[in-house]
């Protein structure tokens, strides 16, 4: 970080407007208020912004909006200008313009009826020099050259073109006009002058949708330097890097014809001033979730597909040249030095963070900043802001700072609605690229609580259940008056399958309990013969040995086998009679015990279908553990 420059923070609430400064404690960062900076105590505040060199700050307070001039003694009061109902701000790329927009409304009672509701102030004087009707919600600013000799305005279906040039007239005359972009969307490239053109132009009667570069002042539709078109394209984004060499293009439909997606379908395409243009494959199927260029400007991150996400990096030859490893990821933020990129997973994901080293390839850091709104990279390039904001969440509302290895400098937990948290800007080779190390910078504890992983019992049940010996879970409650007897859900029927299988398995290992030596002391059991293939075994089968009398000595000897089965029978019943223990007072104990186990089952029937239990039978219900042991310790004496 340069010497002499702490960026402070400009925050956005229910109370107002107010900057902070940092203080570096040991390894704490506090937030303090800037003794020179005048709080606005307004509770209506609808925006604030810095210019992008950070020489000035705006804000719309509800009945005007404020313009600052940020210098080394303070915040210098430029002037109130008379917006009310203002709720855009916009500064032009050098800050030398403040843009502000309203919601376009019509009053019959008044003449004209149509009032303008753009309005261009000079920012340092706070001097209106440009109005004018603009409807679009979206889209709605002025578009400048980095040089700020160009401005473009699509208002309507045409694009105007004013010169802010040396020789040029400014705001008092259009230069240019290009039509035929109604529904459509412009662009002005960033990096040298005379500026290229970017313009989207939908596609009607089954048409394609178009997309096309011109370089300033050639602006005729036969005088493209690149074109693209494309089919399923209801909305075009379009983002160049900070040098105008290369435009992404991602497509998007508000309906998803083949049903794959709720949310539309997209696509990326690419396009150079040199003329070049292309589809950017992606390697999964699924929403592309963000887009970014790298500050470096050859080099761009797509976050795309179903959850775990990929990110994947790709140059400007639309070359895949590294994949990150898929993870819980929906959005990227690049430093302002393209050496470090934060992924992150908000908004319908619990606030996931990665940070990468971009130069080695290597992840520093993972951790999680929950019910995050929004993520700002600090101007130095090694800390960066996360902040839980209103209306998105309005309670818990406050704002943290991680440093790129995961450690937590500073948190504030905000009383009330936190509306917006920005860093201050400084101009361009201010601050020197922090190095990058694998060292873990020690941080604090966050105060902020972490969530229960207790199982959640709703309050009507929290002292009607209680937990038998065995560890099963025993609801007391009666049963919902208006159901029929005996009900029970489809959970409490898959619960009693459970536990009456581990019964049975509890059971069976119990009476399965091998003697000493590994050898069962009973007598294997014999096979039983059926009567019927015995008796056809010992009948003739010849007709002969009927009629010589052999068929009554058949009879006899079937008789005679039948009797000998039948006491083999009941042999081996006796053998399974026999006494378990050999001790009457140990069997009668046994069979005390299983009787009892027998009527807890019948109890738990009971209980499942929904019948009320008294004391007794639920303390007899707990017991069933006690007496299983009991029963084991029996049987292996």
């Amino acid at each position: 970080m340069a010497s002499g420059n702490t960026p402070t923070v400009a925050l956005r609430s229910a109370k107002g407007v107010e900057v902070w400064k940092t203080e570096q404690q040991k390894q704490q960062l506090t937030f303090l208020p800037d003794p020179r900076f005048t709080p606005d105590q307004s509770k209506s505040c609808r925006a604030i912004v810095y210019s992008p060199d950070g020489r000035f700050l705006a804000w719309a307070n509800g009945s005007t909006v404020q313009l600052c001039q940020v210098t080394a003694a303070g915040w210098k009061p430029i002037a109130s200008l008379p917006r009310p109902k203002a709720c855009h701000l916009r500064f032009s790329p050098l800050g030398n313009f403040l843009m502000t927009w309203e919601v376009y409304t019509e009053n019959p009672h008044e003449t004209p009826k149509e009032k303008p509701n753009l309005f261009i102030y000079r920012a340092a004087t706070g001097e209106e020099v440009y109005s004018i009707i603009q409807k679009r919600h979206q889209d709605w600013q002025m578009h400048w050259s980095c040089d700020e000799s160009i401005a473009a305005l699509l208002v309507g279906g045409e694009a105007l073109f004013y010169d802010h040039g040396p020789t040029g007239s400014g705001f008092g005359q259009v230069v240019k006009r290009f039509g035929g972009l109604r529904n459509g969307g412009l662009s002005v490239a960033p990096g040298p002058s005379p500026p290229h053109i970017g313009v989207y132009m939908p596609g009607t009667k089954g048409a394609p949708s178009m997309c096309r570069l011109f370089k300033y002042p050639n602006l005729e539709l036969n005088q493209p330097v690149a074109s693209k078109s494309f089919f399923q394209a209801d909305k075009v984004d379009m983002m160049w890097n900070r040098k105008g060499t290369g435009l992404i293009l991602m497509t998007s439909t508000d309906v998803d014809t083949t049903g794959v997606s709720y949310y539309g379908k997209q696509a990326l395409h690419y396009m150079t001033p040199k003329g070049d243009s292309c589809g950017i494959q992606l390697k999964a199927e699924g929403p592309i979730h963000d887009v970014a260029w790298s500050p470096k400007s050859t080099e761009f991150c797509v976050v795309y597909g179903f959850m775990p996400a990929r990110a994947t990096l790709f140059n400007l030859k639309c070359d895949a040249v590294y994949d990150f490893e898929p993870d819980n990821r929906n959005s990227v933020f690049f430093n302002d030095f393209g050496n470090l990129v934060v992924f992150g997973g908000f908004g319908n994901l619990p606030g996931y963070i990665e940070t990468w080293d971009l130069v080695r390839r290597k992840k520093l850091a993972n951790f999680k900043a929950p019910d995050t709104t929004l993520l700002e990279w600090n101007p130095a390039g090694d800390t960066f802001l996360t902040a839980t904001t209103a209306p998105r969440l309005r309670m818990s509302n406050g704002f943290k700072v991680w440093h790129y290895s995961g450690a937590l400098l500073g948190e504030y937990s905000w009383a009330g609605e936190l509306l917006e948290v920005i860093w201050q800007k400084y101009p361009a080779g201010t601050f020197k690229q922090p190095a990058i190390s694998d060292e873990k910078v020690a941080g604090i504890v966050s105060a902020t609580p972490v969530a229960s992983k207790q199982k959640y019992i709703p309050p009507g049940a929290r002292n009607s259940v209680t937990v038998s010996a065995s560890g099963e879970t025993v609801d007391l409650r009666p049963p919902i008056p208006g159901l029929p007897p005996g009900y029970r859900s489809s959970v409490q029927i898959k619960n009693s399958k459970k536990s009456k299988k581990a019964a049975a398995a509890a059971a069976k290992a119990s009476t399965a309990t091998p003697a000493a030596g590994g050898e069962s002391t009973s007598p294997p059991e014999p096979k039983k013969q059926p009567a019927k293939k015995n008796a056809a075994k010992n009948l003739p089968t010849d007709n002969g040995d009927q009629a010589n009398g052999n068929a009554t000595q058949a009879k006899q000897s079937d008789t005679t086998t039948t009797t000998t089965s039948s006491n083999s029978n009941s042999n081996s019943s006796s053998l399974q009679k026999v006494s378990p223990t050999g001790d009457p007072a140990k069997d009668k104990k046994i069979k005390t015990i299983q009787k009892k186990l027998k009527d807890i089952k019948v109890l738990k029937e009971k209980h499942e279908r929904g019948e009320t239990l008294v004391q007794t039978q639920i303390i007899k219900m707990n017991s069933e553990a006690e007496l299983i042991k009991e029963l084991e310790a029996l049987k292996v004496a």
